[in-house]
């Protein structure tokens, strides 16, 4: 076949469908026009889920009349003027392809007024062709109406999906850029409803509970933006959600640069990587968060939906982003909000205190501490006074805080225990009503937290009374090698004995009856089975199975002393809601919840 030119309406058609691919992208590129013509106010307006009509009108600057024709023109755009720009773009928009695809594949009506023109101009497409222009009265700005989208190309109107999926893809654009821009006001309409308005008042926060909802809302956590001196350029700011609100998938994951939305699947790791023990697997957290950097260190003419971006360093931007995330995780109290209730008080809590003590005091006498609570005691931040034993004394109690009304920042109340459950679940009473641990994930986080601060905090360690040689093979032995530091930092004393063998000379203290060779050989394997973890995150994966292997078991009953001495170091923990594998350690059943299913709330 020879070669020869397409024809002008099926190049359009053809680079339409770069940019236009349903709906939501007509949606998109108009809204961010309106962005950049700088408008305070945006209605978003659709009949069919966008297939039968979209109209987005804005208070904008507007388009002077002698222009509005060349605003249709493929690459016509006031965004630019020299590929020098590109490399500082400072605009959604550049490319000047937009109300060109749009207008090639629909019937679009244009209305639009500059402040300092008397009246405005309406423009008719079809097509991409002018089919019909006069003056009309208009406020300023630019209102866009395109009918009937696909019309032309039947084939692509086939692919799209019913009214309420294309409706649903809508409002989530107009959701993003409500959030990326609180200081305007969008509304959003459907079928002439009303479904979505925003403030405008410019407070993030106001953005976030009307797209979210105040319950969603209030389980967020701000990301302060601070001076962060790995990435002295980049300012991440936003929210995420606190660990109990979590979902099935990463799309709750908002990412925005220079208040343009980005899919990005290095950052979103990175968001996920900030969660790491504190989210069960398979599940995800809620974010929205804004990274702010100089134009320059970010390229967004990648791809014509200006959705993906390229960074200058990708590395710098991924620790920006998961340290931001993390700061604003270890600053929180994940059990506050959950904790306090009407019915809560600071005398309430008080109270409670001077109770459990009392409580505690009275069940001494019923319990003999036993090695099991020997081996937790070591364990805890605080020494057994006297270097007294704690086996056989029933005069020496478990760590206890300060005696007081408790701090709003206590991650956890001062727990009671109560009883235990198929000798796997522990019972135990709080200021406002019931709690079950999960023995095992509970000990879990304990021995985890207490191995990952080792640095500031040494563990503790038993003496063997013979050191024990372990064989382990060239390729095991290798792993344990890299991270033979680490393993001395949690409790263990190795050495080097030999090619593929290793001295062991020491165990943490609280190691118990547990085989070191099998300890030592089952965290080499699951370091194998790790390959695409480095750094740092290898190293908690390590600890991660240590403290698997030696947390108290299901099945395992345990003493009061035993429970009580547990919940005390779970209280000390700064994330005691999660073992390190992201299982919840508890439920809390609350006093209200009780009454209600007992039948005595009114009583």
């Amino acid at each position: 076949m020879s070669i020869h030119l397409l024809p002008p309406d099926v190049a359009d058609k053809i680079a339409a469908g770069e940019v236009v691919e349903r709906p939501a992208s007509v949606v998109k590129e108009l809204v961010e026009n309106s962005l950049d013509a700088g408008a305070t106010d945006i209605r978003v307006e659709i009949a069919g889920g966008g297939k039968r009509l979209i109209r987005v009108i804005d208070n904008g600057c507007g388009i002077p009349a002698a222009e509005a024709p060349l605003a249709f023109q493929r690459h016509a755009t006031s965004k630019i003027r020299s590929a020098d720009e590109l490399e500082h773009i400072a605009t959604l928009g550049f490319r000047g392809e937009a109300l060109a695809a749009i207008s090639a594949v629909s019937k679009t009506t244009l209305i639009t007024r500059t402040a300092d023109e008397p009246v405005g101009i309406e423009l008719k497409l079809e097509g991409s062709r002018i089919i019909g222009q006069r003056a009309i009265g208009a406020p300023p700005g630019v209102s866009l109406t395109v009918e009937h989208l696909f019309w032309n190309t039947p084939a692509r109107k086939k692919f799209l999906r019913t009214d309420a999926t294309e409706s649903g893809h809508i409002s989530r654009i107009v959701t993003r850029y409500a959030l990326a821009y609180p200081e305007v006001r969008f509304s959003y309409v459907s079928q002439g409803r009303l479904v979505f308005q925003t403030p405008g008042d410019g407070q993030r926060l106001a953005a976030l509970i009307k797209v979210y909802g105040a319950e969603i809302a209030g389980q967020m956590l701000p990301v302060a933006e601070v001076d962060d001196p790995i990435a002295p350029d980049i300012r991440v700011s936003g929210f995420v959600s606190e660990p109990t609100l979590h979902r099935g998938n990463r799309s709750y994951i908002e990412l925005f640069v220079n208040r343009r939305y980005i899919q990005d699947r290095n950052l979103t790791y990175a968001v996920i990587q900030a969660y790491h023990t504190l989210l069960m697997t398979g599940r995800y957290p809620v974010a929205v968060l804004f990274i702010e950097m100089p134009p320059e260190m970010v390229d967004v003419n990648v791809h014509p939906t200006k959705a993906e971006v390229r960074f200058r360093e990708a590395s710098v931007a991924f620790r920006a982003v998961q340290r931001a995330v993390h700061r604003a995780l270890q600053g929180q109290a994940p059990m506050t909000r959950e904790l306090q209730t009407s019915g809560t008080s600071d005398d309430h809590r008080s109270q409670w205190a001077a109770r459990r003590q009392s409580l505690v005091d009275a069940g001494r006498a019923a319990s003999a501490p036993g090695q099991l609570a020997m081996d937790l005691y070591r364990q805890g931040a605080h020494p057994p006074a006297a270097e007294t034993p704690l086996a056989g004394r029933d005069d020496v109690s478990a760590p206890q805080r300060p005696a007081g009304p408790l701090s709003q920042d206590d991650r956890l109340p001062p727990l009671r225990p109560v009883g235990q459950i198929a000798a796997t679940y522990l019972i135990a009473e709080g200021p406002d009503g019931m709690y079950l641990i999960d023995q095992h994930a509970a000990h879990e986080r304990i021995l985890y937290e207490k191995m990952m601060k080792a640095e500031q905090q040494p563990i503790a360690r038993q003496q063997l009374l013979q050191p024990i040689a372990i064989e382990l093979g060239g390729q095991l032995a290798g792993l344990i090698a890299e991270h033979l530091e680490a393993l001395n930092r949690s409790g263990f004393e190795i050495e080097p004995f030999g090619e593929g063998s290793y001295l062991l000379r020491a165990v943490p203290a609280f190691m118990g009856a547990q085989d070191p060779q099998r300890l030592l050989e089952e965290v080499a394997l699951g370091l194998a089975e790790r390959t695409d973890l480095v750094g740092k995150a290898r190293e908690e994966a390590m600890i991660t199975m240590i403290c698997k292997r030696l947390a108290i078991k299901g099945g395992q009953a345990l003493s009061v002393a035993e429970q009580r001495e547990l919940l005390r170091q779970l209280e000390q923990c700064d994330n005691p809601r999660s073992c390190p594998h992201g299982r919840p350690t508890m439920l809390h059943l609350s006093a209200a919840a009780l009454e209600k299913q007992f039948g005595r709330l009114g009583a």
